[in-house]
């Protein structure tokens, strides 16, 4: 379906937008401007989103926001080992 490659191709450019600015956090090295908040906030309405898609038969955003939730674990498990580090 056509609207679905639209949902497909903006899937691609966000993760794709998230996983530079986690690694381009990462290689900084500081965490001081990594909120804790705004991770838990993203991964409590990643899964919120993932909930209500399932229920609306959405594929497209299910894979969406499931990928948005990884991307939020994965930078919160990098700024904790900074912030262990140091």
């Amino acid at each position: 379906m056509p609207a679905d490659l639209l949902g497909w191709a903006a899937t691609a450019v966000l993760i794709a937008t998230l996983s530079r600015q986690i690694y381009k956090q990462h290689r900084a090295g500081s965490v001081e401007a990594v909120s804790t908040w705004l991770f838990v906030g993203q991964m409590t309405a990643s899964v919120l989103f993932i909930a209500y898609s399932a229920l609306m038969g959405s594929t497209v955003f299910v894979v969406t926001n499931s990928l948005i939730l990884v991307t939020a674990v994965v930078g919160q498990i990098l700024a904790l080992r900074r912030r262990h580090r140091r």
